[in-house]
């Protein structure tokens, strides 16, 4: 399954719309999200945002040992966006690491 975290865009065809950082993580944690596309604002902070996310994964990967689906950013917000990325660069790592591979 393809899921498609935002409060504004559509949802591209063939993906499934989750507003809420909870809702992706629960998805996440069912096993079957293949790709994972992420929007930062959300619209109300305090709820969460896409960041939330990936340290939620970023976690789960270092030390549960669990698989990452592929991941995308689609925000707007640059700086959020360049934050987003870093972290889907240490989740990366974990994951390279733990493969052995460099």
């Amino acid at each position: 399954m393809k899921v498609y975290l935002d409060d504004e865009r559509p949802t591209p065809e063939g993906w499934v719309p989750v507003r809420w950082p909870e809702e992706a993580i629960a998805l996440l944690e069912g096993g079957q999200v293949t790709e994972l596309s992420l929007d930062h604002d959300l619209g109300d902070d305090a709820h969460g945002t896409g960041y939330d996310v990936l340290l939620w994964l970023e976690e789960a990967v270092a030390t549960r040992g669990f698989v990452p689906p592929r991941v995308r950013v689609h925000s707007a917000n640059s700086s959020a966006r360049r934050k987003m990325e870093l972290a889907i660069e240490r989740i990366e790592r974990f994951v390279r690491e733990r493969e052995g591979t460099p």
